[in-house]
């Protein structure tokens, strides 16, 4: 079954590295809310080949979410405007 989905642009904004954990990449959404903007993921990264690389800052990206058809609601269709009788 074909999965619904949404590419957003974004921005790595910085690199976090700690010892106590894996290095980090905080990504900024530009089309998120203003609050909900930054998403944080692991910074390792692979190509179709396997090959492993990380993100630098100011690396423009894009984020998909993607969910299977039958979580999705459809939203209902607008009427054509120019199909309706004027009264």
């Amino acid at each position: 079954m074909p999965k619904k989905r949404k590419q957003l642009r974004g921005t790595v904004e910085k690199v976090i590295k700690s010892v106590y954990s894996p290095e980090k990449a905080q990504i900024a959404i530009d089309e998120a809310d203003h609050l909900y903007r930054e998403i944080r993921v692991e910074n390792e990264f692979s190509d179709g080949d396997g090959a492993k690389a990380s993100l630098k800052e100011g690396t423009q990206v894009d984020v998909i979410v993607e969910a299977d058809s039958d979580a999705a609601l459809m939203k209902p269709t607008r009427p054509d405007k120019s199909n309706i009788e004027k009264r």
